[in-house]
C-alpha cells in the first residue's frame, strides 16, 4: 500500500519547524561549535529531502510546487552519502536563505490538501 503523499508534506514541514526550533536564537559559531546541533541539524535534512524524493515520486504535480527539489533532494543525498565533504557554513546558509521559504511552501501545500 503506498503512502499518503500528504504524510511526506508533513515529514518535511515537521523536519523543517525543528531545525528553526533547533537554530532560533542560535549563530553561525554557535551551530559550527556545537557537534549535537550540527547533527540534529543534518538528520532533519535528511528527513526533508528523503520525504521529498518521496513525495516527487507518488504526487509530482505537489513536487513540482516546491522550489529547488531537486536540489534539497541533491543535499540530502551530499549530507548522506558526502558526509566527509559537508561545509558547515553552507548549511547554516541553507538555513537561513533557504529553509523559511520551503517551510512555507509546504505549510501551503498541506493547507490545500486539508491536512493539519
Amino acid at each position: 500500500m503506498q503512502r499518503d503523499p500528504r504524510a511526506y508534506l508533513w515529514d518535511a514541514r515537521e523536519a523543517a519547524a525543528a531545525i528553526l526550533e533547533f537554530v532560533e536564537g542560535r549563530s553561525y559559531g554557535d551551530y559550527a561549535g556545537n557537534l549535537l546541533l550540527r547533527s540534529a541539524v543534518e538528520r532533519q535534512f535528511e528527513i526533508i529531502g528523503e520525504a521529498l524524493n518521496q513525495l516527487g515520486k507518488i504526487e509530482p504535480r505537489w513536487a513540482e510546487r516546491i522550489p529547488e527539489l531537486p536540489q534539497i533532494v541533491a543535499f540530502r543525498n551530499l549530507l548522506i552519502h558526502g558526509y566527509a565533504s559537508v561545509n558547515d557554513l553552507t548549511v547554516w546558509h541553507t538555513i537561513e536563505m533557504s529553509l523559511p521559504a520551503l517551510y512555507d511552501t509546504v505549510t501551503q501545500l498541506l493547507d490545500e490538501s486539508d491536512m493539519p
